[in-house]
């Protein structure tokens, strides 16, 4: 007899991420929902990750490792693909989940009403190395549903991701694979972009509440690359406008360049006050 699919998939894809990872999936295993299952995909790591995540004795947790590296869009694709359940988060490493997170997110996608929802995110908050809270992150004052075009637009103005890093969205797994695959044409917005595609297809759900937490160290992507967040925001504003279907103004695409420029500079900043070593 097959075994029922389960409710949701949690995928952390991952790279030498020992320092961290375990933290992830504890924060995965207390959640108060359990119909869950967690796939990591490891990118070939020379460090303990797949040690630590084989460490485990629960039988939810699955270990997938790649024959090769191939690098942080195709990995997410993997974890895409490796997700054998209807609704579909993708955590990063380093990040955590606040035990109601599965529960609040996926409760909102059950609802009938919300059938025309295709995003559910969260607050979040940006946590240090050593799990301190560095500040929250929000979609503003918004609550509740969301116009999808709208979404975009308050994201483009804001010259930032307003939805949130992937631990803070859950999304239906059919609507996922339907979309293809991860662009990393502006590796700053690998999520950012995959969001705004969905919307294309339906409406954001804003729930007020910090459900996720994302981590700034000196071996993350953010941190990685913030030197060229700006520009990646900026020509994937001027992608957003060139396409008709998401509604973009002038008005809303020169409101964003600035932003995002400033946006940068505060962010670098942050991570400068926090005690963080930016690579070059």
């Amino acid at each position: 007899m097959t075994a029922a699919a389960p409710r949701v998939s949690v995928c952390i894809p991952a790279y030498n991420g020992a320092e961290f990872i375990g933290g992830a999936i504890r924060s995965v295993l207390a959640q108060s929902f359990a119909d869950f299952e967690l796939v990591v995909v490891d990118d070939g790591s020379e460090d303990a990750t797949v040690a630590i995540a084989r460490g485990f004795d629960d039988p939810r947790i699955r270990v997938e490792v790649n024959s090769r590296n191939v690098g942080q869009r195709a990995n997410w694709d993997r974890s895409l693909d490796e997700a054998g359940g209807e609704l579909f988060k993708l955590l990063p490493q380093d990040d955590l989940l606040e035990p109601d997170c599965l529960r609040r997110q996926a409760d909102v996608l059950d609802d009938p009403a919300n059938a025309g929802v295709v995003l559910v995110c969260g607050a979040r908050k940006i946590i240090d190395r050593a799990g301190r809270a560095i500040m929250t992150r929000s979609f503003g004052r918004t609550r509740g549903r969301v116009d999808g075009r709208r979404a975009v637009r308050a994201c483009v103005r804001a010259g930032t991701n307003l939805i949130g890093e992937p631990g803070a969205v859950l999304m239906r797994t059919a609507l996922a694979r339907d979309l293809g695959r991860f662009h990393d044409s502006e590796f700053y917005v690998l999520d950012l972009d995959f969001w705004c595609r969905a919307l294309l297809r339906g409406d954001l759900f804003v729930l007020p509440d910090a459900l996720a937490s994302f981590r700034v160290a000196a071996e993350s992507a953010s941190v990685r690359t913030a030197r060229s967040q700006s520009r990646d925001f900026r020509r994937f504003i001027d992608r957003l406008a060139g396409d008709g279907r998401f509604g973009l103004r002038a008005g809303d695409c020169a409101a964003g360049k600035a932003r995002a420029t400033l946006n940068n500079l505060l962010r670098r900043a942050i991570y400068a006050g926090v005690g963080l070593r930016r690579n070059r």
